[in-house]
């Protein structure tokens, strides 16, 4: 009844990319996605090529410069391939952006409307860390497939034979990379600026590796509809995997996106034949006895789970099961977490030493560690 904020949940995620419709195909195939919009030279956009993809409530769209000297073409050239936008569902697209720039937030459009014969929609949009933004979207009145200007696509490939045709069905949460000592500060914008609050920390020895360290704090609405971890590197012996991307990309940005499944099981076996790559977890983390005393007896038997190298941990509320890709572009910089929750609320604290060796394994082949 407080909150000076409302949100309604993620609306899209958008990347920029070098080629969108290499992307669009990428994402139909390996992940299950359905295209279902699409902007270009056709329907009026000259310069930038846009495709929208959909998996249960999760939104993609993937745009790309189809002209050298574009700020789109920059951003590719200097960043790579890279989520730009994560776009929030408000209630009131007006009242959310007043109390967003009355608290400190940098606008970078008005609210604006855009309409055609299927509704309209109400957009606007500010700065966060990096050359990241937050479109603030109520897209209520409008009955079209993505926004007004965007044509109806047909999907590019069959939906994959699963229960609902579909791998996953909705962002759990999005994670942000921040420089040294900044992530304290992109806490208090979002506590200020969105009312969110500080859902759980992570510091010390809950997330560091014999060779690497970082902090993370994660941010949510009052609902728990929007989550988004920070990360900072924190001083170690080597480079950290913060450390890493912030190299890579080239300064602050998102870091990789969780998805929602319902059969963890079934989407890692349809995105492995697909072509991702997961993390390799060893044997030796199913083997160890106090594994298995803290997350009892869960769904899936563990055998399954270790043949998958699926991770596994249960906090007060329940369990959950998770895994993560490796980088999905040459830089490595984003990646994704598939997640299947039962109960549990939290982030997998307890896989973090096992997840955190294991980029460390990869980032050691790579050179970067």
């Amino acid at each position: 009844m407080n909150d000076v904020f409302p949100v309604n949940g993620m609306d899209a995620v958008v990347f920029a990319v070098g080629n969108a419709k290499q992307a669009a195909h990428y994402y139909s195939t390996a992940f299950g996605m359905k295209l279902v919009a699409y902007r270009g030279p056709e329907n009026g956009s000259p310069d930038v090529a846009a495709y929208v993809l959909t998996s249960g409530s999760a939104t993609f769209e993937f745009r790309a410069s189809i002209r050298p000297g574009t700020d789109m073409a920059r951003h590719v050239a200097e960043h790579g391939d890279g989520v730009i936008d994560l776009a929030i569902q408000v209630p009131d697209v007006e009242a959310a952006y007043a109390h967003a720039v009355a608290n400190g937030a940098k606008g970078l459009a008005e609210p604006y409307t855009l309409e055609d014969e299927r509704g309209k929609v109400q957009l606007a949009a500010v700065a966060t860390y990096g050359e990241t933004r937050h479109t603030l979207v109520d897209r209520v009145n409008y009955a079209g497939s993505y926004l007004p200007g965007y044509a109806p696509a047909e999907a590019l490939v069959a939906p994959p034979a699963t229960k609902g045709g579909r791998l996953f069905q909705a962002v759990d949460h999005c994670v942000g990379n921040v420089e040294l000592g900044k992530m304290d500060e992109w806490v208090e914008f979002y506590r200020k600026v969105m009312g969110f609050t500080n859902m759980a920390e992570f510091i010390g020895d809950d997330i560091a590796t014999e060779y690497s360290a970082l902090m993370s704090k994660v941010v949510a609405d009052g609902t728990r509809k929007v989550k988004f971890p920070l990360n900072e590197p924190a001083v170690s012996r080597r480079k950290s995997q913060i450390d890493e991307y912030l190299e890579f990309y080239r300064g602050p940005g998102v870091q990789h996106i969780a998805l929602a499944t319902n059969d963890i099981l079934t989407t890692v076996d349809h995105m492995r034949a697909g072509g991702v790559q997961f993390l390799d977890t060893p044997a030796s983390y199913y083997e160890d006895p106090e594994l298995r005393a803290r997350i009892g007896e869960v769904r899936a038997p563990v055998e399954e789970l270790k043949k998958r190298g699926i991770l596994v941990d249960r906090d007060e509320d329940g369990y959950l099961l998770q895994i993560f890709t490796k980088p999905v572009q040459d830089r490595p910089t984003v990646f994704f977490e598939l997640i299947e929750r039962h109960g549990s609320l939290g982030f997998g604290k307890g896989n973090f030493k096992a997840l955190f060796e294991a980029i460390e394994r990869e980032q050691e082949r790579r050179g970067n560690l």
